[in-house]
């Protein structure tokens, strides 16, 4: 009996060793405020980013910033990243209810590919808003002809999603609320002063660009 027990905790330490470590960017849930988090909830330090889906800067910073966060910082359950709103305008509003689509699960995707082609359904928003066309009085059917008419609805619909699931996702009151709340925290409680913001650990990083917000991060991890 005594063998057989030495044995076996022996195997253990073997065990534990050959399991493979945690990748924590693939662990995304939604924070209280309605933001996504990515990342080990026990990380040490803790970045929360405040975006705008029609800000330039912003998908500058996702350009060059998302890649090295992930790998070198997020991977390794160092840092965890809470993505949170920040709504300039009613086509920011719409492509930020248009990331929401499909939870958690979908948003880090959702909010990478919208940056990614902004420089595709940025003009439609332009000329869309530079147009004498009629537009609906409701606010949700408005925001959903903003989704239908510059390119954000074909882009999500390139992504697996319908039409159809696309305007419940605008009409979403929840998703709604979230968004205006984190927006109104932006702006008016941390005071962020553009898009991209930074708080790292509770504090308001000065600068939006990746090198900035690196240099406000620890070391990563090796």
């Amino acid at each position: 009996m005594k063998k057989i027990l030495s044995l076996v905790l022996l195997a253990i330490p073997a065990a534990l060793a050959a399991a493979p470590a945690v990748n924590w960017v693939s662990r995304v849930t939604m924070t209280p405020i309605g933001g996504h988090y990515m990342g080990n909830p026990a990380a040490q330090t803790k970045l929360v980013e405040y975006v705008s889906y029609t800000c330039s800067h912003c998908a500058h910073f996702v350009r060059d910033g998302t890649a090295p966060l992930k790998a070198d910082y997020v991977k390794s359950g160092k840092v965890g990243v809470e993505v949170r709103n920040a709504v300039r305008d009613k086509y920011d509003l719409a492509a930020a209810l248009l990331a929401r689509c499909g939870g958690p699960a979908r948003f880090m995707g959702n909010h990478e590919a919208l940056f990614a082609n902004q420089d595709a359904w940025m003009p439609q928003i332009v000329a869309y808003d530079g147009s004498a066309d009629a537009r609906p009085v409701d606010q949700v059917a408005a925001l959903q002809d903003i989704g239908q008419k510059t390119g954000l609805y074909a882009l999500m619909n390139k992504r697996g999603f319908t039409s159809a699931q696309l305007n419940a996702c605008v009409a979403s009151a929840q998703s709604m609320k979230q968004v205006l709340a984190m927006t109104d925290e932006a702006w008016n409680r941390v005071k962020i002063t553009g898009t991209p913001g930074f708080v790292v650990d509770g504090t308001l990083v000065k600068g939006s660009t990746w090198d900035q917000l690196k240099a406000a991060l620890p070391a990563p991890a090796r």
